[in-house]
């Protein structure tokens, strides 16, 4: 638990700069888009399933939160979630900095990766944005939340590799299709309605001739 404090604290102390936070402050629209983030993430976190203690899955959203927020505040929106799961005790407060780390930060972390390869690689196109930076991203980022969390428990030997395997590793291949529709649809809407809600659509080289 130390080591995973002391790392959760660190990866927050090098997410959040000034920038971000005084811009924040000083913008109650971008407050909104803040808490409301939080609130709809603890919603998704909430309703879950599984089969073993602990190895649970459910929808993520986390690729949409970081697509709409940027990372920085994606993963203040995600620790916020995981502060009012915490709370209401959802989430058992040993196990909220590693919820944290596995099931937000790390997918957050990898949504703005593919976004910015992808920006940066491919064209910049409306289906494109779309389709891989959110349909196909959402799909591997709980893939990834959920193989993260399975070595976690593997190297501190709660459990067997095998069981893992059997009984939670293999469950990415049901929730890969409902977490990618969510945060495509989602997506789809934001960007044609209300574009100007997503930091990181930009609807001048996105929507050009």
């Amino acid at each position: 638990m130390l080591v995973s404090f002391i790392a959760f604290l660190l990866i927050l102390f090098f997410t959040l700069d000034k920038a971000s936070v005084s811009g924040l402050w000083q913008r109650p629209a971008r407050q909104t888009g803040l808490f409301a983030c939080a609130l709809v993430l603890a919603l998704l976190w909430r309703i879950k399933a599984g089969i073993v203690p602990g190895l649970d899955i459910h929808i993520l959203g986390i690729t949409a939160v970081t697509l709409i927020l940027g990372w920085r505040l994606a993963s203040l929106a995600a620790v916020l979630a995981t502060a009012l799961l915490t709370s209401f005790s959802t989430i058992p407060w040993e196990n909220a900095v590693v919820f944290a780390i596995t099931t937000a930060l790390i997918p957050i972390y990898f949504s703005y990766g593919v976004f910015v390869l992808v920006y940066n690689l491919l064209p910049r196109h409306l289906f494109i944005y779309i389709f891989i930076c959110s349909f196909l991203c959402a799909a591997l980022a709980n893939c990834l939340k959920i193989f993260v969390g399975a070595l976690y428990y593997w190297a501190i030997g709660t459990y067997e590799w095998s069981m893992l395997m059997d009984n939670y590793v293999i469950l990415s291949a049901l929730i890969w299709f409902p977490e990618a529709m969510l945060s495509g649809m989602a997506m789809t809407l934001l960007v044609i309605y209300r574009p100007h809600w997503v930091r990181t659509f930009y609807d001048k080289e996105y929507l050009a001739p």
